[in-house]
């Protein structure tokens, strides 16, 4: 038998390593942004910069969770960090006022701070910027699941590129889309919040080292729930977060705002522990992480025909070409787990 020589050896495994890292950094932006909705094909330049920031934002928290041994505790936790970070230092957009038209813009903005937009960019940037794409990512890539994928030198390139992305974010949006575009007044940040933003995210991120041992399989003769079950619990957790969203952009609300936000912070506690209990229980596979994260971007992509109405037909009609698609790619990773499964069953007979 021919021995590969060390060096090919080592750019053969830097290769199978580098192949997950450039998936979550596509996945990232292509999930939350284009199959939301969110980044059209009228101005699909934008999806550069979010590879940069959100690409590399989640790739550079996975990496960091791997090297401490956390668990998806770790992984949410610095996904909220990563959404402070977004909220209200690099686009500021819970700190300055909302400037899309809207029917209740100013509903929960208080303090310097639109709570209720910034309760939903919470959520919804820690998980379907981080926690969804770095799934999937890890079931396309089985074998490099437990890995670390960067080197110490890797991590230092994609912090620079993250922090390049993060300027760029901050200079299309706050110099040129909001004043241009939107038409916005100009608005300063109050020193104080941008402080009290940067130390929140410090908290998280220690936090999330603290917590790198919570959410770890225990030991259960509890039973995972039916795998295709899954797809459908993501959908009845996620579906009721968008309720934020229309609190904003839907009918006014009549209710105190503090109200609204306490019923979404509790929403997402339950959640979480409802998905963490089942997780640990006996059972629990590839293929019920494939049906929450499959229940999770169906969510993302419903939600986002919203006000689709006075989209240009372009853009409409690359939202369907980019679901349908998403929707093939999930099908057929969803064979894959299936296929590899068959095989596993067979070794083990």
């Amino acid at each position: 038998m021919t021995s590969v020589p060390i060096t090919q050896r080592v750019q053969l495994e830097s290769s199978r390593h580098l192949a997950p890292a450039f998936t979550l950094i596509f996945l990232a932006p292509f999930i939350a942004e284009v199959l939301r909705g969110a980044t059209r094909v009228s101005y699909f330049f934008v999806f550069v910069p979010e590879m940069m920031v959100w690409g590399c934002g989640a790739l550079i928290i996975r990496e960091l969770v791997r090297r401490w041994g956390g668990g998806w505790t770790s992984i949410l936790l610095l996904g909220l960090a990563l959404a402070v970070a977004e909220e209200c230092v690099v686009q500021q957009t819970s700190l300055a006022p909302l400037p899309w038209p809207a029917v209740s813009a100013g509903y929960g903005r208080r303090y310097g701070v639109n709570w209720i937009y910034f309760l939903y960019m919470l959520g919804y940037e820690s998980v379907w910027v981080v926690a969804v794409p770095i799934q999937v990512t890890e079931l396309v890539f089985p074998r490099q699941r437990e890995v670390q994928w960067l080197s110490n030198g890797g991590m230092i390139t994609s912090a620079v590129v993250f922090m390049l992305g993060a300027r760029a974010a901050w200079y299309g949006w706050i110099k040129i889309a909001r004043p241009e575009k939107f038409h916005a007044p100009d608005y300063y940040v109050p020193w104080w919040l941008m402080v009290v933003a940067l130390v929140v995210i410090a908290l998280l991120m220690v936090a999330s080292f603290a917590a790198r041992d919570v959410g770890r399989r225990d030991s259960t003769t509890r039973m995972a729930p039916p795998w295709w079950a899954m797809v459908v619990a993501a959908m009845v957790f996620g579906f009721p977060w968008e309720w934020l969203m229309a609190l904003i952009f839907g009918v006014r609300s009549t209710q105190p705002f503090w109200v609204s936000m306490a019923l979404g912070v509790a929403w997402a506690g339950f959640a979480y522990l409802v998905i963490r209990y089942w997780s640990v229980g006996r059972g629990w596979s590839d293929l019920h992480r494939w049906g929450v994260t499959f229940g999770a971007v169906l969510v993302c992509m419903v939600a986002g025909f919203a006000g689709s109405g006075t989209w240009p037909p372009m853009d409409l009609v690359g939202k369907w070409v980019f679901d349908v698609a998403a929707a093939i790619g999930f099908a057929l990773l969803l064979w894959e787990i299936l296929r590899r499964r068959e095989s596993d069953d067979d070794l083990e007979v």
